[in-house]
């Protein structure tokens, strides 16, 4: 009995808190996911003080720490822990704890430490942390957390370091964390802050390390900020700050040794005082508007490691811009040099070869620079990144290059470079993306090209370079992002090397002079989404061993000498987006299913021994077979008034979506089918309405492209009162309009009804194809005569469809150039503003009418405003307008809504230097973007000139808008792959 009463005490000081034994079991048991068996030795046979990650005091055996950091544990936080009334530290960063995070956390007085970061945790903060007042580190950031920073935690006076980085918290950053005048960390980064920076953060006289980037703050930064003396961090990037930097920063900031101002709006010179902050080690003001010259005196921050001011309006495009580079070899720590896409002219001083050997990466591509670049640049034996692309760099390429065997990037298209591939590019054998497109190299590619074996991607398009394509190089097995030997003039067969190409995406070796067959071994690159190899010569039939390539997205074949039938496995691959076998010599039915079931995706044209195919394609029948075309858009639908008024609710105006000189268009459901479709009832009591209805039944019954709206039906009949009825139904257009992007009702659809440059570019491009089809391959060459964006229809891509076809005209003069063909005028024909001025001066009908019309569209896609603007008067028209503004102030008169950036989307919009917002609706693009905007208005002017023989014909508008395209993205891959 003794001996059991003796056991039973000595037991007892293991289990003397059960409060907090039960607390433990209880955040246990909440537990799901435990992949290193952590929990494991959280069980009864040794004191809950010895559990792992479990502290407790000595004395009283109370939980003073819990200590979990990176166990990937994963479960809620159980309001029980709020009974470990002992607790001084909770650490459990970097698991994937969820839920919110209780308020019973508030009853842990003693709490100094609470780190819950890189966690999923959501909700809000809660309020009764304000009872933590001993609190010196609150670290929450990376999780999912929402709401306001509480009022409430105003009491943590104690706070030494808060970070809430990382979250998805809201509303302005409270003025009184001025108060906390321990605080030596504050992260506030990449949360949905607005306003201003308080100037009350000022008064940290200890604050060391200040991250507020990623946020949507505005305003200045207040002067206060730049007298923390004793801040050493300093990031406020990525946000929407404006204003310049004081000239003082650099005397008032001593102890600064890393400062990140970038994707902001500040503008104005670079402080000379930079010079005097000696500790700086990262200078960061990239993407912002900084004007004048990198300051010479940088030269003195010994100790710099980065420098960029990349995406500014540095320099003057005048020599001596670079200057500053003659005294930046006292920089002897510099890693990092980013100044691409600025104005800096001039040459490249040879004093780069005395910059520091520590350099890694030197980007100056976007710029004005010419001239050689210098041989001195291979001291630089550390680089593994160089951007020289989009420059005027000119001359031979230094073989010296291939001494820089740390390279793993190397930019250099668009210059104007010529000569030579050096064969020493052969010796950059960790290289993984090479881009020379874009330059006048010429000679062979050299075969030690091979020698890179770790290439993802090459791109030599663009050039003069001449002879076969080596077996080395077309047998890189690493390719696996691009490879683009595109528009040379190389000649041969493809090597059969060309199966080691496992891993690549696209190869792109279209218009050059290659010839033979594709060889077989072509089957094994099962990665493969795009195949170009149009503009060649080469023959034979398209080969079976494609059919292997499941993941092909794109593939063209066009303007070859490919004969025999189209491969049914063509019909199979379900991947496929778009086919264009166009311009050979293939015979034989083409099938209906699959890709060839849309005619929009596919192109086929100048195979004149084809046959059979979807209606679309107006083939022949195939001799000996009888196809039935299963497109629905296109059978003989029998259209009743009465399911017409079905179909649209009778006509009721919730589904009236436009109104016209003619009628009305009412969206319908077919109920038979559930076909949405619009529906276009013609005013009968409308002088006109008969002939348009007639004009519009004849020419589009026709016609068919992929750019003209698709008629399914029309209906002549009677209504329930027996007065005529004439209506036509059209596939529906789900975004509406032209004119509605252009020209939004009210400023919600301003701010959400905006065409970025490449989409109205794709639709202006749209347009032009609809023209030229209906100028040029249509049987009687047909004008349209009312060209305006209310008449441009927008499907669920965004593809455009030229619709209306009521006032149209058939020339049908025959004409040897059809342009000239013409009928009689009978009145104004078209819409005002534009319409070509013979028509008001009783001139006749033609295409080149159809142009002006176009030219006016497109004036008024790129600049925002209709023609018969208010502005428009007294002799100025839109046209004059832009004539006068031209090239110098392009960016005065576009609309800059074209270059706002939603917040999802990724980059493509890197070509903008910064964002615009409703708040500050100005906008700053590159050089290379504004050379695009000049062009398409010069085009546009071209087109609405007044006399119709000095326009530009549709073939040749049709032309330049692609080779615009093609510039832009070009430019936006490049910088995509900058980004990358």
């Amino acid at each position: 009995m003794c001996m059991s009463s003796s056991l039973k005490s000595a037991t007892l000081p293991a289990f003397a808190n059960e409060t907090d034994h039960l607390a433990l079991l209880d955040f246990k048991i909440r537990i799901t996911q435990d992949p290193l068996q952590i929990m494991s030795s959280w069980n009864d046979s040794i004191h809950f003080c010895n559990w792992l990650g479990v502290t407790c005091s000595t004395s009283s055996k109370r939980v003073l720490l819990l200590e979990l950091e990176a166990k990937r544990l994963a479960g809620p936080i159980p309001p029980s822990l709020g009974n470990l009334s002992q607790l001084t530290g909770i650490n459990l960063r970097n698991n994937r704890f969820y839920g919110e995070i209780p308020q019973e956390v508030g009853r842990l007085q003693s709490l100094q430490h609470l780190n819950l970061t890189s966690n999923s945790f959501g909700g809000k903060l809660p309020t009764n942390l304000s009872y933590c007042t001993q609190l010196r580190v609150l670290d929450v950031a990376y999780n999912n957390l929402i709401g306001q920073i509480p009022y409430h935690l105003s009491s943590l006076s104690k706070l030494v370091n808060l970070s809430l980085g990382e979250n998805n918290l809201t509303g302005t950053i409270p003025a009184w964390i001025g108060n906390f005048s321990s605080l030596y960390v504050l992260s506030l980064i990449q949360n949905n802050f607005q306003g201003s920076i308080p100037s009350e953060l000022g008064r940290l006289p200890g604050l060391g390390f200040c991250r507020l980037a990623s946020n949507n703050l505005s305003g200045t930064i207040p002067p206060l900020i730049y007298n923390i003396s004793s801040m050493y961090f300093f990031s406020v990037a990525q946000n929407r700050l404006h204003g310049s930097l004081p000239p003082d920063v650099g005397l008032t900031l001593p102890s600064l040794q890393i400062i990140y101002g970038g994707m902001n709006n500040f503008s104005g010179p670079i402080p000379l005082s930079f010079s005097n902050a000696s500790q700086l080690q990262v200078l960061d003001f990239g993407n912002n508007n900084l004007t004048g010259s990198v300051p010479q005196n940088l030269a003195s921050l010994q100790g710099l490691v980065k420098l960029n001011f990349e995406h500014n309006s540095l320099g003057n495009g005048e020599d001596g811009d670079l200057n500053f580079f003659n005294n930046l070899a006292n920089c002897t720590s510099l890693e990092v040099i980013f100044l691409q896409y600025n104005n800096f002219g001039g040459v490249l001083p040879s004093s780069i070869a005395n910059l520091s050997t520590k350099l890694q990466k030197f980007i100056m591509g976007g710029n004005m620079i010419r001239g050689d670049i210098p041989i001195g640049i291979g001291n630089l034996v550390n680089l593994n990144d160089v951007g020289l692309e989009c420059n005027y760099l000119g001359g031979t390429l230094p073989d010296i290059l291939g001494k820089l065997q740390k390279l793993q990037i190397l930019y250099l298209e668009y210059n104007k470079l010529s000569g030579p591939i050096p064969s020493s590019l052969g010796n950059l054998t960790i290289l993984t993306k090479l881009f020379m497109e874009g330059n006048k190299f010429e000679g062979n590619i050299p075969p030690s090209l091979g020698n890179c074996q770790n290439l993802l991607l090459l791109d030599i398009s663009h050039n003069n370079l001449t002879g076969t394509i080596p077996k080395q190089v077309i047998g890189i097995s690493s390719l696996s992002i691009s490879l683009d030997m595109s528009h040379n003039f190389l000649v041969g067969a493809l090597p059969f090397e060309v199966g080691n190409l496992i891993h690549l995406t696209e190869l792109d070796l279209s218009n050059n002079r290659l010839s033979g067959k594709i060889p077989t071994t072509l089957e094994t690159c099962l990665s493969l989404g795009g195949l170009y190899l149009e503009g060649n010569s080469f023959e034979g039939a398209i080969p079976q061993s494609l059919a292997t390539l499941r993941g092909l997205e794109q593939i063209v074949l066009s303007q070859n000498n490919f004969s025999g039938n189209i491969p049914k496995f063509l019909s199979k691959l379900v991947s496929l987006k778009y086919l264009n076998i166009s311009f050979n010599d293939l015979e034989g039915e083409v099938p209906s299913e699959g890709i060839f079931a849309n005619s929009s995706k596919i192109s086929i044209f100048g195979n004149s021994k084809l046959c059979g195919g979807v209606q679309e394609l107006h083939l022949p029948t195939c001799a000996g077979s009888c196809t039935q075309n299963s497109n629905p858009y296109f059978k003989k639908l029998r259209v009743s008034y009465a399911r017409l008024l079905k179909s649209t609710n009778g006509f009721s105006k919730n589904n009236l979506i436009g109104s016209g000189s003619f009628g009305s268009v009412y969206k319908g459901v077919l109920f038979e089918n559930g076909a949405i479709v619009a529906v276009k009832v013609l005013n009968l009591q409308q002088k006109g309405a008969s002939k348009s209805f007639i004009n519009e039944c004849n020419a589009l019954r026709g016609i068919r492209h992929r750019n003209l709206l698709k008629i399914i039906s029309a209906c002549s009949s009677t209504d329930h009162e027996g007065n005529d009825f004439k209506s036509l139904i059209f596939e529906f257009m789900c975004n509406g309009s032209l004119d509605q992007w252009l020209h939004p009702k009210n400023n919600v659809q301003h701010w959400s009804k905006r065409l970025r440059f490449i989409q109205r570019l794709n639709i202006a491009i749209d347009v032009a194809y609809a023209l030229e089809y209906l100028h040029h391959h249509c049987q009687t060459p047909i004008v349209h005569c009312d060209l305006k964006p209310s008449n441009i229809l927008l499907d669920e891509d965004m593809v455009a469809h030229v619709g209306d076809f009521g006032l149209v005209n058939f020339l049908f003069e025959a004409s040897n150039n059809p342009s000239k063909s013409q009928t009689l005028s009978v009145g104004l024909k078209g819409s005002i503003g534009y319409i070509p001025p013979e028509y008001a001066m009783g001139g006749q009908v033609s295409t080149l009418g159809d142009i002006y019309s176009y030219g006016i569209l497109l004036l008024e896609m790129f600049i925002g405003k209709r023609p018969i603007d208010e502005m428009f008067k007294d002799g100025l028209s839109i046209h004059k307008y832009i004539a006068m503004a031209l090239p110098e102030h392009v960016m005065d008169i576009v609309d800059s809504s074209m270059f706002f950036v939603e917040d999802d989307e990724d980059v493509n919009n890197d070509i903008v230097e910064r964002t615009i917002t409703e708040e500050d609706p100005h906008v700053i693009v590159s050089n290379r973007i504004k050379e695009c905007l000049i062009y398409v208005l010069q085009i546009g002017l071209s087109c609405s000139k007044t006399s119709p023989d000095e326009r530009m014909p549709t073939n040749v508008v049709v032309g330049e808008m692609n080779t615009i395209r093609d510039t832009f993205l070009k430019f936006k891959k490049k910088n995509t792959r900058r980004m990358t």
